[in-house]
């Protein structure tokens, strides 16, 4: 299998992004943020199809549309910024903002595909099916370790924000009082989920993108209670469903790869659950 180059890319690309998905995503679960994540997973197809009607990278589009539509949204509503105390939770206030923006993005994303199937033949199909369901055995080189940089590199600003962010979404009151900026930190993690979307998008699909990021965090959250023991086995529950999705997906080449990743991770849910 490893004699392969594009599955060597997959794993060390897969690898990373998943990382970055499972430790994100135990905060994104522990805020109650599971409804912007899912919204935030659906802004890259409108993004992508954007930049490539633009003529540019579709890649731009992804992380450019995914992290102002992740910071416009922690503003707008106050519990995408600051979690309720008692472990977080969205008001009705912040869900219909979110709602409004997913629909409108997903308007944006019909806009553009027809725009773009305009003047560019078969193409048009190619772009909008890799947005919407990942291509991760189609990565290059120099792609794979991109992704991978970006990846590690969403984990170490994660990880530089985990205590005051934890503070703050636990007690939000008590983390103001004592000067954490509670607000700051919600926009910025929600940019940063937004990166996590972005970057994931390549590996797994705009459709299929919650799936790992939500699965393995919450089967994480089901098995330990320790913050940062959480955030830890939510990482490496969310990588090891990619690596055995992808070998899976090798094994048996009529199975896509993201539709392996995510039914193994709902599978480590599943099992978390009766354990």
């Amino acid at each position: 299998m490893l004699s392969h180059e594009f599955m060597r890319n997959a794993l060390l690309a897969g690898s990373f992004v998943a990382l970055a998905c499972g430790t994100c995503g135990w905060f994104v679960v522990l805020r109650g943020q599971i409804f912007a994540g899912d919204a935030l997973s659906h802004v890259a197809f409108p993004g992508a199809l954007a930049a490539a009607a633009a003529g540019i990278d579709a890649r731009v589009g992804l992380f450019v549309a995914t992290v102002a539509v992740g910071v416009g949204m922690a503003l707008l509503g106050r519990s995408a910024v600051v979690a309720r105390g008692g472990g977080g939770g969205s008001t009705p206030a912040d869900d219909t903002a979110i709602g409004i923006v997913f629909v409108f993005v997903l308007g944006l994303g019909l806009f553009f595909l027809t725009l773009f199937s305009i003047g560019s033949g078969g193409g048009t199909g190619i772009q909008a099916a890799h947005t919407l369901f990942g291509s991760i055995f189609g990565l290059g080189p120099g792609e794979a370790r991109v992704a991978a940089v970006v990846g590690l590199a969403i984990v170490m600003l994660l990880l530089l924000i985990a205590r005051p962010l934890l503070f703050a979404t636990l007690a939000p009151d008590v983390a103001g009082a004592r000067g954490v900026p509670t607000r700051l930190l919600g926009v910025g993690f929600l940019a940063l989920v937004g990166l996590v979307a972005a970057e994931a998008t390549q590996a797994v699909g705009a459709l299929l993108l919650l799936g790992l990021l939500a699965a393995p965090a919450a089967a994480a959250h089901r098995l330990t209670g320790r913050p940062f023991a959480g955030v830890a086995l939510a990482g490496l529950l969310a990588v090891v469903a990619m690596v055995a999705g992808l070998v899976l997906a090798y094994a048996l080449p009529w199975l896509p790869p993201s539709t392996a990743v995510i039914a193994i991770a709902v599978a480590i849910y599943g099992a978390s659950a009766l354990a």
